[in-house]
């Protein structure tokens, strides 16, 4: 028999399983030396190719949310992808914010005429803006109401890059924005009895109002004190400049326009300010019924005017609306008041047209038409048609489709 084989002194080890042998690194065909491992040893099914195709789509996709911080947006190259591969539901969640959904209408203007309770609507204006987000653009300028024509393409250039929607209020005559390449805007205004109107004009410039003793001599500084204390009826009956025409002609240039002969007291103005008021001005209430004109600019501007009428009542604001009343007024003789009647009579002929209008509007929508007592009419006057004191309830035209009649003007 052979001898066995001498291993280091001693007998040789006993063989080993196949699976403590691979666990201590042997294996067939690798002769004795360790395994080699894969790339990546928490991913073994990967092979490098693999490995590599994917480092490469994270690093596009990285590139691609980088261009998309950038630009606002998903590149263009993204795009074109989402349109060959379709629509994707998680481009629709994640895209860029929508625009903001502007209401309509988005830009109105308020050319508001002088002592015709504007300085009480401005207030409300200032509460409203803040309470509703709106912009509201006031100007400075209160006594340049005609512009050249260079002036009034600069006003209507500020006022049409104004952040919408916006509301632009200004003593000033209608301006005509379509003339310079502009979008119209919608108007809205407020008239109130001439005669009263002039009159409150009168006392303010000389003796102003509550909210100042000093407010007067502000407005009216290089006033002689003579001026400043003629009496109302020396004035008119005396025919001063200041108590006849054209400076009585003040209301109706308002609606006709810019146009020089818009100054001049007559047919022409007063139909051209009919015109106007038709197609431009989505209302034009009377100050006598302030709280139905309100009524009626909560209804038409809602985003504008919504809680207006609540605000108008609330105590702490009357208490501001009444320093704005005019102190010292007084009232000129009978034979003084017809006088003016005659010189104010085409001002007159456009406050009735309006004032019918309006009451139009308050029967459409069901209020009642105020039950004061009427100042008297010149006789040169045709009377208006009777004024409803009862709501009419109109079946044959729906209010809401009425409004959007209004807004296509």
């Amino acid at each position: 028999m052979k001898k066995k084989q001498q291993h280091g002194g001693g007998e040789c080890p006993a063989p080993r399983p196949p699976a403590a042998a691979a666990a201590a690194g042997g294996g067939p065909g690798q002769g004795g030396g360790l395994m080699r491992r894969r790339p990546l040893s928490l991913l073994p099914f990967l092979s490098l190719r693999d490995y590599v195709f994917c480092m490469a789509t994270l690093l596009l996709f990285c590139l691609g949310s980088l261009f998309y911080q950038l630009n606002g947006g998903p590149p263009h190259f993204l795009l074109a992808l989402r349109h060959c591969l379709g629509n994707s539901t998680y481009l629709d969640d994640h895209g860029p914010p929508p625009q903001k959904v502007l209401p309509f209408p988005s830009q109105v203007v308020y050319n508001r005429v002088g002592k015709c309770g504007s300085r009480t609507v401005v207030l409300l204006l200032r509460i409203l803006s803040e309470k509703h987000g709106f912009n509201l653009v006031t100007s400075d300028i209160h006594n340049k109401t005609r512009l050249t024509k260079n002036e009034q393409m600069e006003l209507i250039k500020n006022i049409s890059t104004a952040e919408q929607p916006y509301l632009f209020t200004r003593h000033v005559h209608f301006l005509n924005f379509s003339r310079f390449g502009g979008d119209q805007p919608v108007y809205i205004n407020i008239i109130r009895d001439p005669v009263n109107r002039f009159l409150s004009n009168y006392f303010f410039r000389r003796f102003g109002d509550w909210r100042g003793e000093q407010n007067h001599m502000i407005r009216t500084p290089n006033m002689r004190q003579e001026e400043r204390y003629l009496d109302i009826n020396v004035c008119i009956l005396e025919n001063y400049p200041e108590c006849s025409n054209p400076r009585l002609f003040y209301i109706i240039p308002y609606f006709c326009g810019q146009h020089p002969r818009c100054r001049e007291p007559g047919e022409w103005a007063l139909e051209r300010a009919k015109l106007n008021v038709n197609e431009n001005f989505l209302l034009v209430g009377i100050l006598e019924e302030l709280e139905d004109v309100l009524l009626l600019l909560e209804r038409f501007l809602p985003h504008y005017f919504k809680d207006v009428l609540s605000i108008y009542k609330n105590p702490e604001h009357r208490k501001l609306g009444n320093l704005t009343v005019t102190v010292k007024k007084t009232v000129p003789s009978p034979e003084a008041i017809q006088i003016l009647y005659q010189r104010m009579r085409y001002e007159y002929e456009f406050y009735y047209y309006v004032k019918e209008q309006f009451h139009l509007l308050k029967r459409k929508f069901g209020l009642k038409s105020h039950t004061r007592k009427p100042s008297p009419r010149p006789e040169f006057f045709i009377p208006s048609p009777l004024e409803t004191e009862e709501p009419i309830n109109d079946e044959e035209e729906d209010d809401e489709k009425w409004l959007e009649d209004i807004y296509k003007r």
